[in-house]
């Protein structure tokens, strides 16, 4: 007995012995997401845009499509109306999407968009919190067309986690917005 407590004492001295422990640094993600490329999604739709080829384009009907991003699990979804003496009521939507969001985000600062040269005008809504959707856009040309696109990931909003990879597809939905032009 005395022999075994004698070991234990020399093993947990020699153990103390040397350099102190340090605390670990907090750990970084470290996400590397591909450089964008770019090429234009053309379709039998009246809009074309260029979309990043990391990305996948499907349309679904009536010109309903989405934009997958398999590798960060998160979809665009893109909605598409026609104007008939309806823009003020589409407005109104496109406005009050984001604020469905409001009682998990901390702030949805907005972004307006204007292209003269392409007759696309919008805004892009960033919603920075917990909420399901980390970003909103509508564009139009206030005499035909009406595309409306939300930014959703597959897992449980936890802002932190998945903001770099909100930031990334926001950069696309811009691209997005820059390219769009509608089709005669």
């Amino acid at each position: 007995m005395r022999i075994t407590i004698t070991a234990f004492l020399f093993c947990f001295l020699l153990a103390c012995s040397g350099t102190p422990l340090l605390p670990k640094p907090k750990a970084q993600l470290n996400l590397n997401y591909p450089d964008a490329a770019y090429g234009t999604i053309e379709n039998s739709c009246p809009y074309l845009f260029d979309i990043n080829n990391n990305a996948t384009f499907s349309l679904l009907n009536n010109c309903e499509s989405k934009i997958v991003y398999p590798s960060m699990q998160a979809t665009i979804y893109l909605s598409y109306r026609p104007i008939e003496n309806n823009l003020a009521s589409l407005l109104a939507d496109a406005y009050q999407m984001p604020s469905k969001h409001i009682i998990k985000a901390s702030s949805i600062p907005e972004k307006v968009f204007i292209n003269p040269e392409n007759k696309a005008y919008g805004t892009l809504f960033r919603i920075v919190g917990e909420a399901a959707s980390q970003a909103q856009f509508f564009l139009t040309d206030s005499l035909d067309h009406f595309l409306v696109g939300s930014l959703y990931f597959y897992s449980r909003p936890n802002y932190d986690s998945i903001l770099p990879a909100a930031r990334y597809i926001e950069k696309d939905m811009v691209k997005l917005m820059e390219t769009l032009k509608w089709k005669e």
